[in-house]
Formats: C-alpha cells, structure tokens, sequence
C-alpha cells in the first residue's frame, strides 16, 4: 500500500553538509551551523569495522538532538552492499526528512526503495535523493528523474558525486571542471525536465576558499539549486551564491505586480519598462520570491 505524502512546499537547499556519522565532534556542532541541509553519512566516509558504531552514534543523536530548521538527510550504503540493509532500519528508527541512495545506475534503484518505505509506518512524508556519480547513472539521469513522475514517487533530489566519477572515467581534477561541464548539465537538464532539485559536487580543498567561491558561481550559473559541502568553512559562501540576489527578487516582484494589475487581465503577454514579459515568467519569480521567504522562515528558526 502507498502512503507517501507529498511535500508542496519550496525548500533552500544551498548548502547541503554532509557530516561522517561516526565524527561524534562533528555532529555535536551541527546545532550552531548555518546550512541549509545535513547530509548525515554511513556510506563512504565510515571505515566498514565503522559501521554499527556509525549507526549507533546517529540513532543517538537522532534521538537528543533535533537540527531546528535544517532538512536531515542519511546516505546509507547500498542495498545490495552488506551494510545497507542494517543501514535502512537505522533511517526508519531516526526518521529524517529523507534518504540519500549512493551510486544509482537505473529507475528500478528508486522503486526498490520506494516499496520498502511504502510499507514502513513513520515514513509517510520520507522523501529519497539519488546520487549520480556513475557513468550509467549519467547517461540514465532522465529515466531516472521520470521515476519522479509515478505516483508512488519519493524522489526529490539529485546529488552529483564528482569524485566516483572522475575515478571510473579517467577525467583529471582541472581547474574550472572542463571535461566535466557536459555531464554536469546533462544531470541539471534531466533534474528540471521532472522537477526535481539538483545539489552540486563537493569542492575537495576547503582550504582554498577563493576556488570554491568561483565553483560555487559556476554551480549557480550552471542551474544547481545548492552544493554538497565537506566543511562548515564551505557554508558561507555557497549560502551567498546560491541565494536569489537583490536584483532578481526585486525584478521577481515587478514581473507579478505586472501580471496582477487590472490592465494585464487575460494577456499572455505585456510591456513592462520597455520589456516583453511572458504570462509564463509569472511562475518562476513566484517559486524565486517563494524560495526567499522559505530562506528567511529558516534563518528565524535558526538564528
């Protein structure tokens, strides 16, 4: 039986921190963060003798620690791996907003879980992110994002995992991501096709911070909604970055004072100050000025 219920509302998802369950330090600084998001990990960054410990140490936290305005998210390993089925039962005794699945190649990895959690009391809002970090789960990014359109659908988000990627394709760590632009594109193109939010790689060197700026204003300009951090240090910037500016909330708001004032009534399209707007412009500055108040609504939680 389905009991997903859907979420309508928008969410900020600019900076999307993903924390090693078993850094007890790390977790226990999490309250006074400002990120958006917290990618809680049991899969690559927990050693495998690490694993019930790593499991033992977020169910814990879980339990004492409730993250005020943050969306919490758990990758687990996968499901055919010999942690993931130990890995599930961990995310359904914490209960987070939803379920990151590492390496997903094809749709039948989103149904598989999704039937899982159908038949799991306490998961009916429990949406499931999806890492693309695999030449496959490239090239089947649209088919993958179409799951999101059946009506059992959990799918929320995309994940790009740059660092799995480069190893199974060969693609050198350059400056700027060059080789790497086209498939990050192609994974933002099949994202927005179905609706779902898109996070961008890690930038492995926290330390320079000016480089990450740069990859951040790139993410942006490429389409990404936020970007996966390895360091709180990472925060700031990609909060900035990946924020509607001044100048688009303020032409936002022109675009639907146009459209609501009487003159505008049954025109598709109108002249506002010398410029041609389409009647469709309207639902985008509305999920913009949306997204600005979801980001204020979560900065008064989390001050």
């Amino acid at each position: 039986m389905n009991n997903f219920k859907p979420e309508n509302t928008v969410r900020p998802r600019r900076s999307v921190l993903c924390v090693p369950a078993i850094n007890d330090r790390a977790l226990q600084k999490l309250p006074d963060l400002d990120c958006d998001a917290v990618i809680f990990d049991l899969e690559d960054s927990v050693a495998v003798d690490a694993k019930q410990a790593a499991r033992e140490a977020l169910e814990r936290f879980f339990e004492k620690t409730p993250l005020v305005g943050r969306e919490t998210i758990i990758r687990i390993n996968s499901l055919d791996s010999a942690f993931g089925s130990d890995d599930l039962q961990t995310v359904l005794r914490c209960g987070p907003d939803a379920v990151l699945l590492p390496k997903v190649d094809q749709p039948s990895d989103i149904h598989d879980i999704s039937d899982i959690l159908s038949e799991k009391d306490g998961a009916e809002t429990m949406r499931i992110w999806a890492m693309i970090e695999t030449p496959r789960g490239v090239l089947n990014a649209a088919a993958i994002s179409e799951a999101a359109h059946t009506p059992d659908s959990r799918l929320s988000a995309f994940v790009v995992g740059l660092n799995d990627l480069r190893k199974e394709t060969g693609v050198p760590n350059l400056p700027g991501r060059t080789y790497l632009v086209p498939w990050l594109m192609q994974i933002v193109l099949a994202a927005r096709a179905y609706g779902l939010d898109v996070i961008d790689s890690v930038s492995n060197d926290f330390r320079d911070l000016n480089a990450y700026a740069h990859e951040c204003e790139q993410g942006r300009a490429m389409g990404f909604d936020g970007k996966m951090l390895i360091h709180p240090a990472q925060i700031a910037a990609a909060n900035q970055h990946f924020a509607p500016s001044p100048e688009a909330l303020d032409e936002a708001r022109s675009i639907v004072d146009a459209f609501a004032a009487p003159e505008a009534a049954g025109l598709n399209i109108i002249n506002a100050n010398g410029r041609m707007i389409e009647r469709l412009h309207v639902t985008g500055a509305e999920k913009l000025l949306r997204m600005a108040q979801a980001i204020d609504a979560r900065k008064a939680e989390n001050p």
